[in-house]
């Protein structure tokens, strides 16, 4: 072990956790082990014990790390549900590469860009304290990288752990460029539940047979929605419930007796999912990467960008049994409501068998909707409190409409549009972040509004007059440490319809949902102050309100839209732009030598 820890010492910064294997096997052949202590040795339980051990020698590069990943933006053919064609991918794989680290490790990842598309990535959900110049958003914080360009994102993984996801944060690439990330805890510190035996990604995802940027590219063309897609995914294979998918199932085996961690994230671009096991309860233990009050279910509700961590005991007679996963859809709008499924197989059962189908909520069950939403609850324990902000300083309330919008080169001489306040959001041409930086006039404004221009019944009969929508670059200016409470309000402009909500560079807590229109006098009064969710994206019920709280102590440009990718093109999104703390500690950090330029 001490022959290990030289060797490790001794390496070059970089990924030397990766490197432990080789490392070990060096470190054996220059001790000349024989063959006998090698087979011992190679065993998975000594292995165990060996990396077990090494964490607690102390000064050990386990503990903390430097993490360096290479992602090759390139494409690939791939075929699906009968249809190939090129899409784009991190290194040929769809999903792309799962990005592992521990609490407190730095990871490095440089971006290489060989594809025809400008392309950024975003870290959804670490929070990239003072450092927005790594969060990704084209436009907001960086420009992209351009055809035969790389950028690195370097950044530090601070007081958060469990389960995040990166993806594609320009156009539509992000129907292929996704995957997940895994936080551990630092050692020595469990889960604050049993510890599984093993632990599984499942990324629900959409398949378009069509190429996606060309369908979006016409429906734009036409003033008109893009298509539906075609198929849902789990980590990007569609199940044997399409054509030509046999052999593009994901399959988990299990053994009999034991606890599985299932680290579920929705990567899909426009669909709310259910998510269920037949013939299994899951228990719900943490939600986009905080841990949450366990409680069991026989479904999940996961709006796009969401993640939730689920443990599984395989107690079941031993068979093959489906995962699957189907949308939500509780107003008038049409999606793709075909029902995607993976196998949870015990070990020893023949592939033959024919597996059974979970029954999952309808699709249109707002009850279940509701009442699943109702039962998450922060951990709210002395090692993981929720520090909700009890004293607000500044309350938003924002409206959430669609609209429709003149557009003389639309063949329809219409196009659709989203809104937040009636403003909808325009992108820049360079970075707002480095716009913000560096005081660079002309940008964008800092006037968007609190409250829109005029109240009111938003959640009434439906409004099919009047849908103009103002548009422009208007940022809120906040204060840095300003305790903000936000109140996200849907409407019936057009029509009522649920939207998932992320904000980048924080979490927040959800302190209060409900349906029908925000009542200031009475709905305050049933606040949940003590123990909300805590997450970085929140589902607006249908015809209904969030409320939620945050502290701005993170200095920078941060963006915060409908993860619905069809509402964000239509711009359905804006931006905080926290000003610096007191101190250059509390200050946005000087941007990268290798940021991109536009």
């Amino acid at each position: 072990l001490r022959f290990l820890q030289y060797n490790l010492h001794n390496q070059p910064k970089g990924n030397r956790e990766e490197d432990l294997t080789q490392i070990y096997s060096s470190s054996l052949h220059q001790n000349r082990t024989s063959e006998p202590e090698m087979k011992l040795i190679r065993n998975p339980g000594f292995l165990f014990l060996f990396f077990y051990l090494l964490g607690f020698l102390g000064d050990s590069p386990v503990d903390a790390a430097v993490k360096n990943y290479q992602f090759d933006v390139q494409v690939k053919n791939v075929s699906r549900i009968c249809n190939a064609k090129p899409i784009v991918t991190v290194n040929g794989m769809f999903p792309g590469p799962t990005v592992y680290a521990r609490e407190g490790d730095r990871v490095i990842i440089n971006v290489t860009n060989h594809v025809q598309y400008n392309m950024s990535i975003h870290w959804h959900g670490l929070k990239q304290y003072r450092n927005g110049w790594a969060d990704g958003p084209a436009y907001i914080t960086q420009c992209p990288i351009q055809t035969g360009q790389s950028y690195v994102y370097d950044f530090n993984v601070t007081g958060q752990r469990g389960t995040l996801w990166w993806h594609a944060h320009i156009l539509w690439l992000r129907a292929t460029v996704y995957g997940a990330i895994v936080i551990l805890p630092q050692p020595g510190k469990p889960y604050p539940f049993p510890q599984p035996h093993q632990e599984t990604n499942i990324i629900l995802g959409e398949w378009w047979n069509k190429d996606i940027e060309t369908a979006v590219n016409q429906a734009n063309q036409l003033g008109a929605p893009p298509p539906m897609s075609d198929a849902h995914t789990i980590n990007g294979k569609p199940g044997p419930l399409f054509p030509c998918s046999e052999k593009h199932t994901f399959v988990v085996e299990v053994e009999a007796g034991k606890t599985y961690l299932l680290r579920v994230i929705n990567a899909a671009l426009n669909d709310e999912l259910f998510f269920g096991i037949a013939g299994h309860d899951m228990t719900v233990v943490e939600i986009d990467a905080v841990y949450t009050k366990p409680f069991t279910t026989k479904a999940i509700l996961l709006g796009p960008g969401q993640t939730t961590n689920v443990l599984v005991k395989t107690d079941r007679s031993p068979n093959r049994y489906f995962m699957a996963a189907s949308p939500f859809m509780d107003a008038p709008v049409s999606v793709d409501n075909k029902t995607v499924t993976a196998i949870l197989q015990y070990k020893g059962v023949p592939n033959t068998v024919i597996p059974i189908l979970p029954k999952l909520p309808l699709p249109n069950d707002t009850s279940f909707a509701l009442d699943y939403t109702g039962k998450l609850k922060s951990l709210n324990t002395p090692n993981f409190p929720a520090l909700v902000p009890l004293k607000v300083d500044r309350r938003l309330f924002y409206t959430i409409g669609l609209g429709i919008n003149a557009c003389p080169t639309c063949v329809n001489g219409t196009n659709l549009a989203a809104s937040i306040n009636n403003i909808t959001f325009v992108m820049p041409k360079i970075a707002l972040l480095k716009a913000h930086y560096s005081n660079i006039p002309g940008v964008f404004r800092t006037d968007f509004p609190d409250r829109p221009p005029k109240a009111f019944n938003y959640t009434g009969v439906p409004l099919t007059a009047n849908l103009g929508t103002s548009t422009g670059t208007r940022l809120s200016r906040v204060k840095f440490n300003t305790t903000i409470e936000l109140v996200l309000q849907d409407t019936n402009l057009l029509t009522v319809e649920s939207h998932p909500f992320h904000l980048h560079g924080y979490n927040f807590f959800v302190v209060g949902t409900g349906v029908g229109n925000f009542d200031p006098k009475k709905d305050p009064a049933k606040f949940n102050l003590i123990d909300p969710p805590e997450r970085n994206t929140v589902g607006v019920p249908t015809g209904g309100w969030a409320a939620i709280r945050f502290r701005a102590d993170n200095p920078g440009v941060w963006f915060m839209h409908c993860h619905l990718e069809v509402h964000t093109m239509w711009g359905l999104k804006m931006a905080f732009v926290v000003e610096n703390g007191d101190t250059p500690e509390l200050s946005v950090l000087p941007p990268p030598k290798d940021y991109p330029s536009c």
